[in-house]
């Protein structure tokens, strides 16, 4: 769970963690997570999506190890 918010704006985070977290609290004021995903995906760009497609599969390999 989260902490509080106060790590948003310590200067050792990276500008992606704090996007990240822009987009964590942005879909936490969705009562339909998956919803929510479906429409932001939508938005992207086929890069993007390329992307997110790479970032996944490097998660899953993690959470198998």
């Amino acid at each position: 769970g989260k902490q509080g918010r106060a790590w948003l704006y310590s200067p050792v985070r990276s500008r992606e963690a704090y996007a990240a977290a822009l987009m964590e609290d942005g879909l936490g004021e969705s009562n339909d997570r998956p919803a929510a995903l479906v429409h932001f995906v939508e938005n992207m760009s086929e890069e993007e999506v390329a992307a997110l497609r790479q970032a996944l599969q490097t998660v899953g390999r993690q959470a198998k190890a």
